[in-house]
């Protein structure tokens, strides 16, 4: 039983899920601090407030409507959709596209370390 959950956790897909997870929390620290940093403040100067959300609430027979909360939730996924799109679709697309035509960006020249190590381990091929 052990042995089976080993090889579940060291399959790989679990480790890929978690390396998934934890870049995702991240990329939505920067995306959080953007909304919080420059999209706020630029919907504050238009509307008065950083926040849409109390922005045409109204209230009938003590049920409170919110169409400024609608409107920010559709905003707040418009700006997700727009940073996962222009940060990584984009560039992975553009990186497919080279790949496909061929036309893969050139690796960094080797250091003169690299060049050594290279030579030494094709020395070592050549004995064996």
């Amino acid at each position: 039983m052990l042995k089976g959950f080993k090889d579940f956790i060291m399959r790989g897909n679990v480790i890929d899920l978690a390396v998934a997870v934890v870049i995702g929390a991240a990329f939505g620290q920067v995306v959080t601090a953007t909304v919080n940093n420059l999209i706020n403040p630029l919907v504050a100067a238009i509307f008065g407030e950083p926040n849409i959300s109390h922005v045409l609430t109204f209230t009938i027979n003590k049920a409170q409507f919110s169409i400024g909360a609608i409107l920010q939730a559709g905003l707040n996924f418009l700006f997700v959709a727009a940073a996962v799109y222009f940060v990584i679709v984009l560039p992975l697309n553009k990186l497919a596209e080279r790949r496909a035509r061929g036309q893969e960006p050139e690796p960094d020249p080797l250091t003169t370390e690299q060049q050594l190590l290279t030579e030494i381990r094709d020395a070592l091929r050549t004995r064996t």
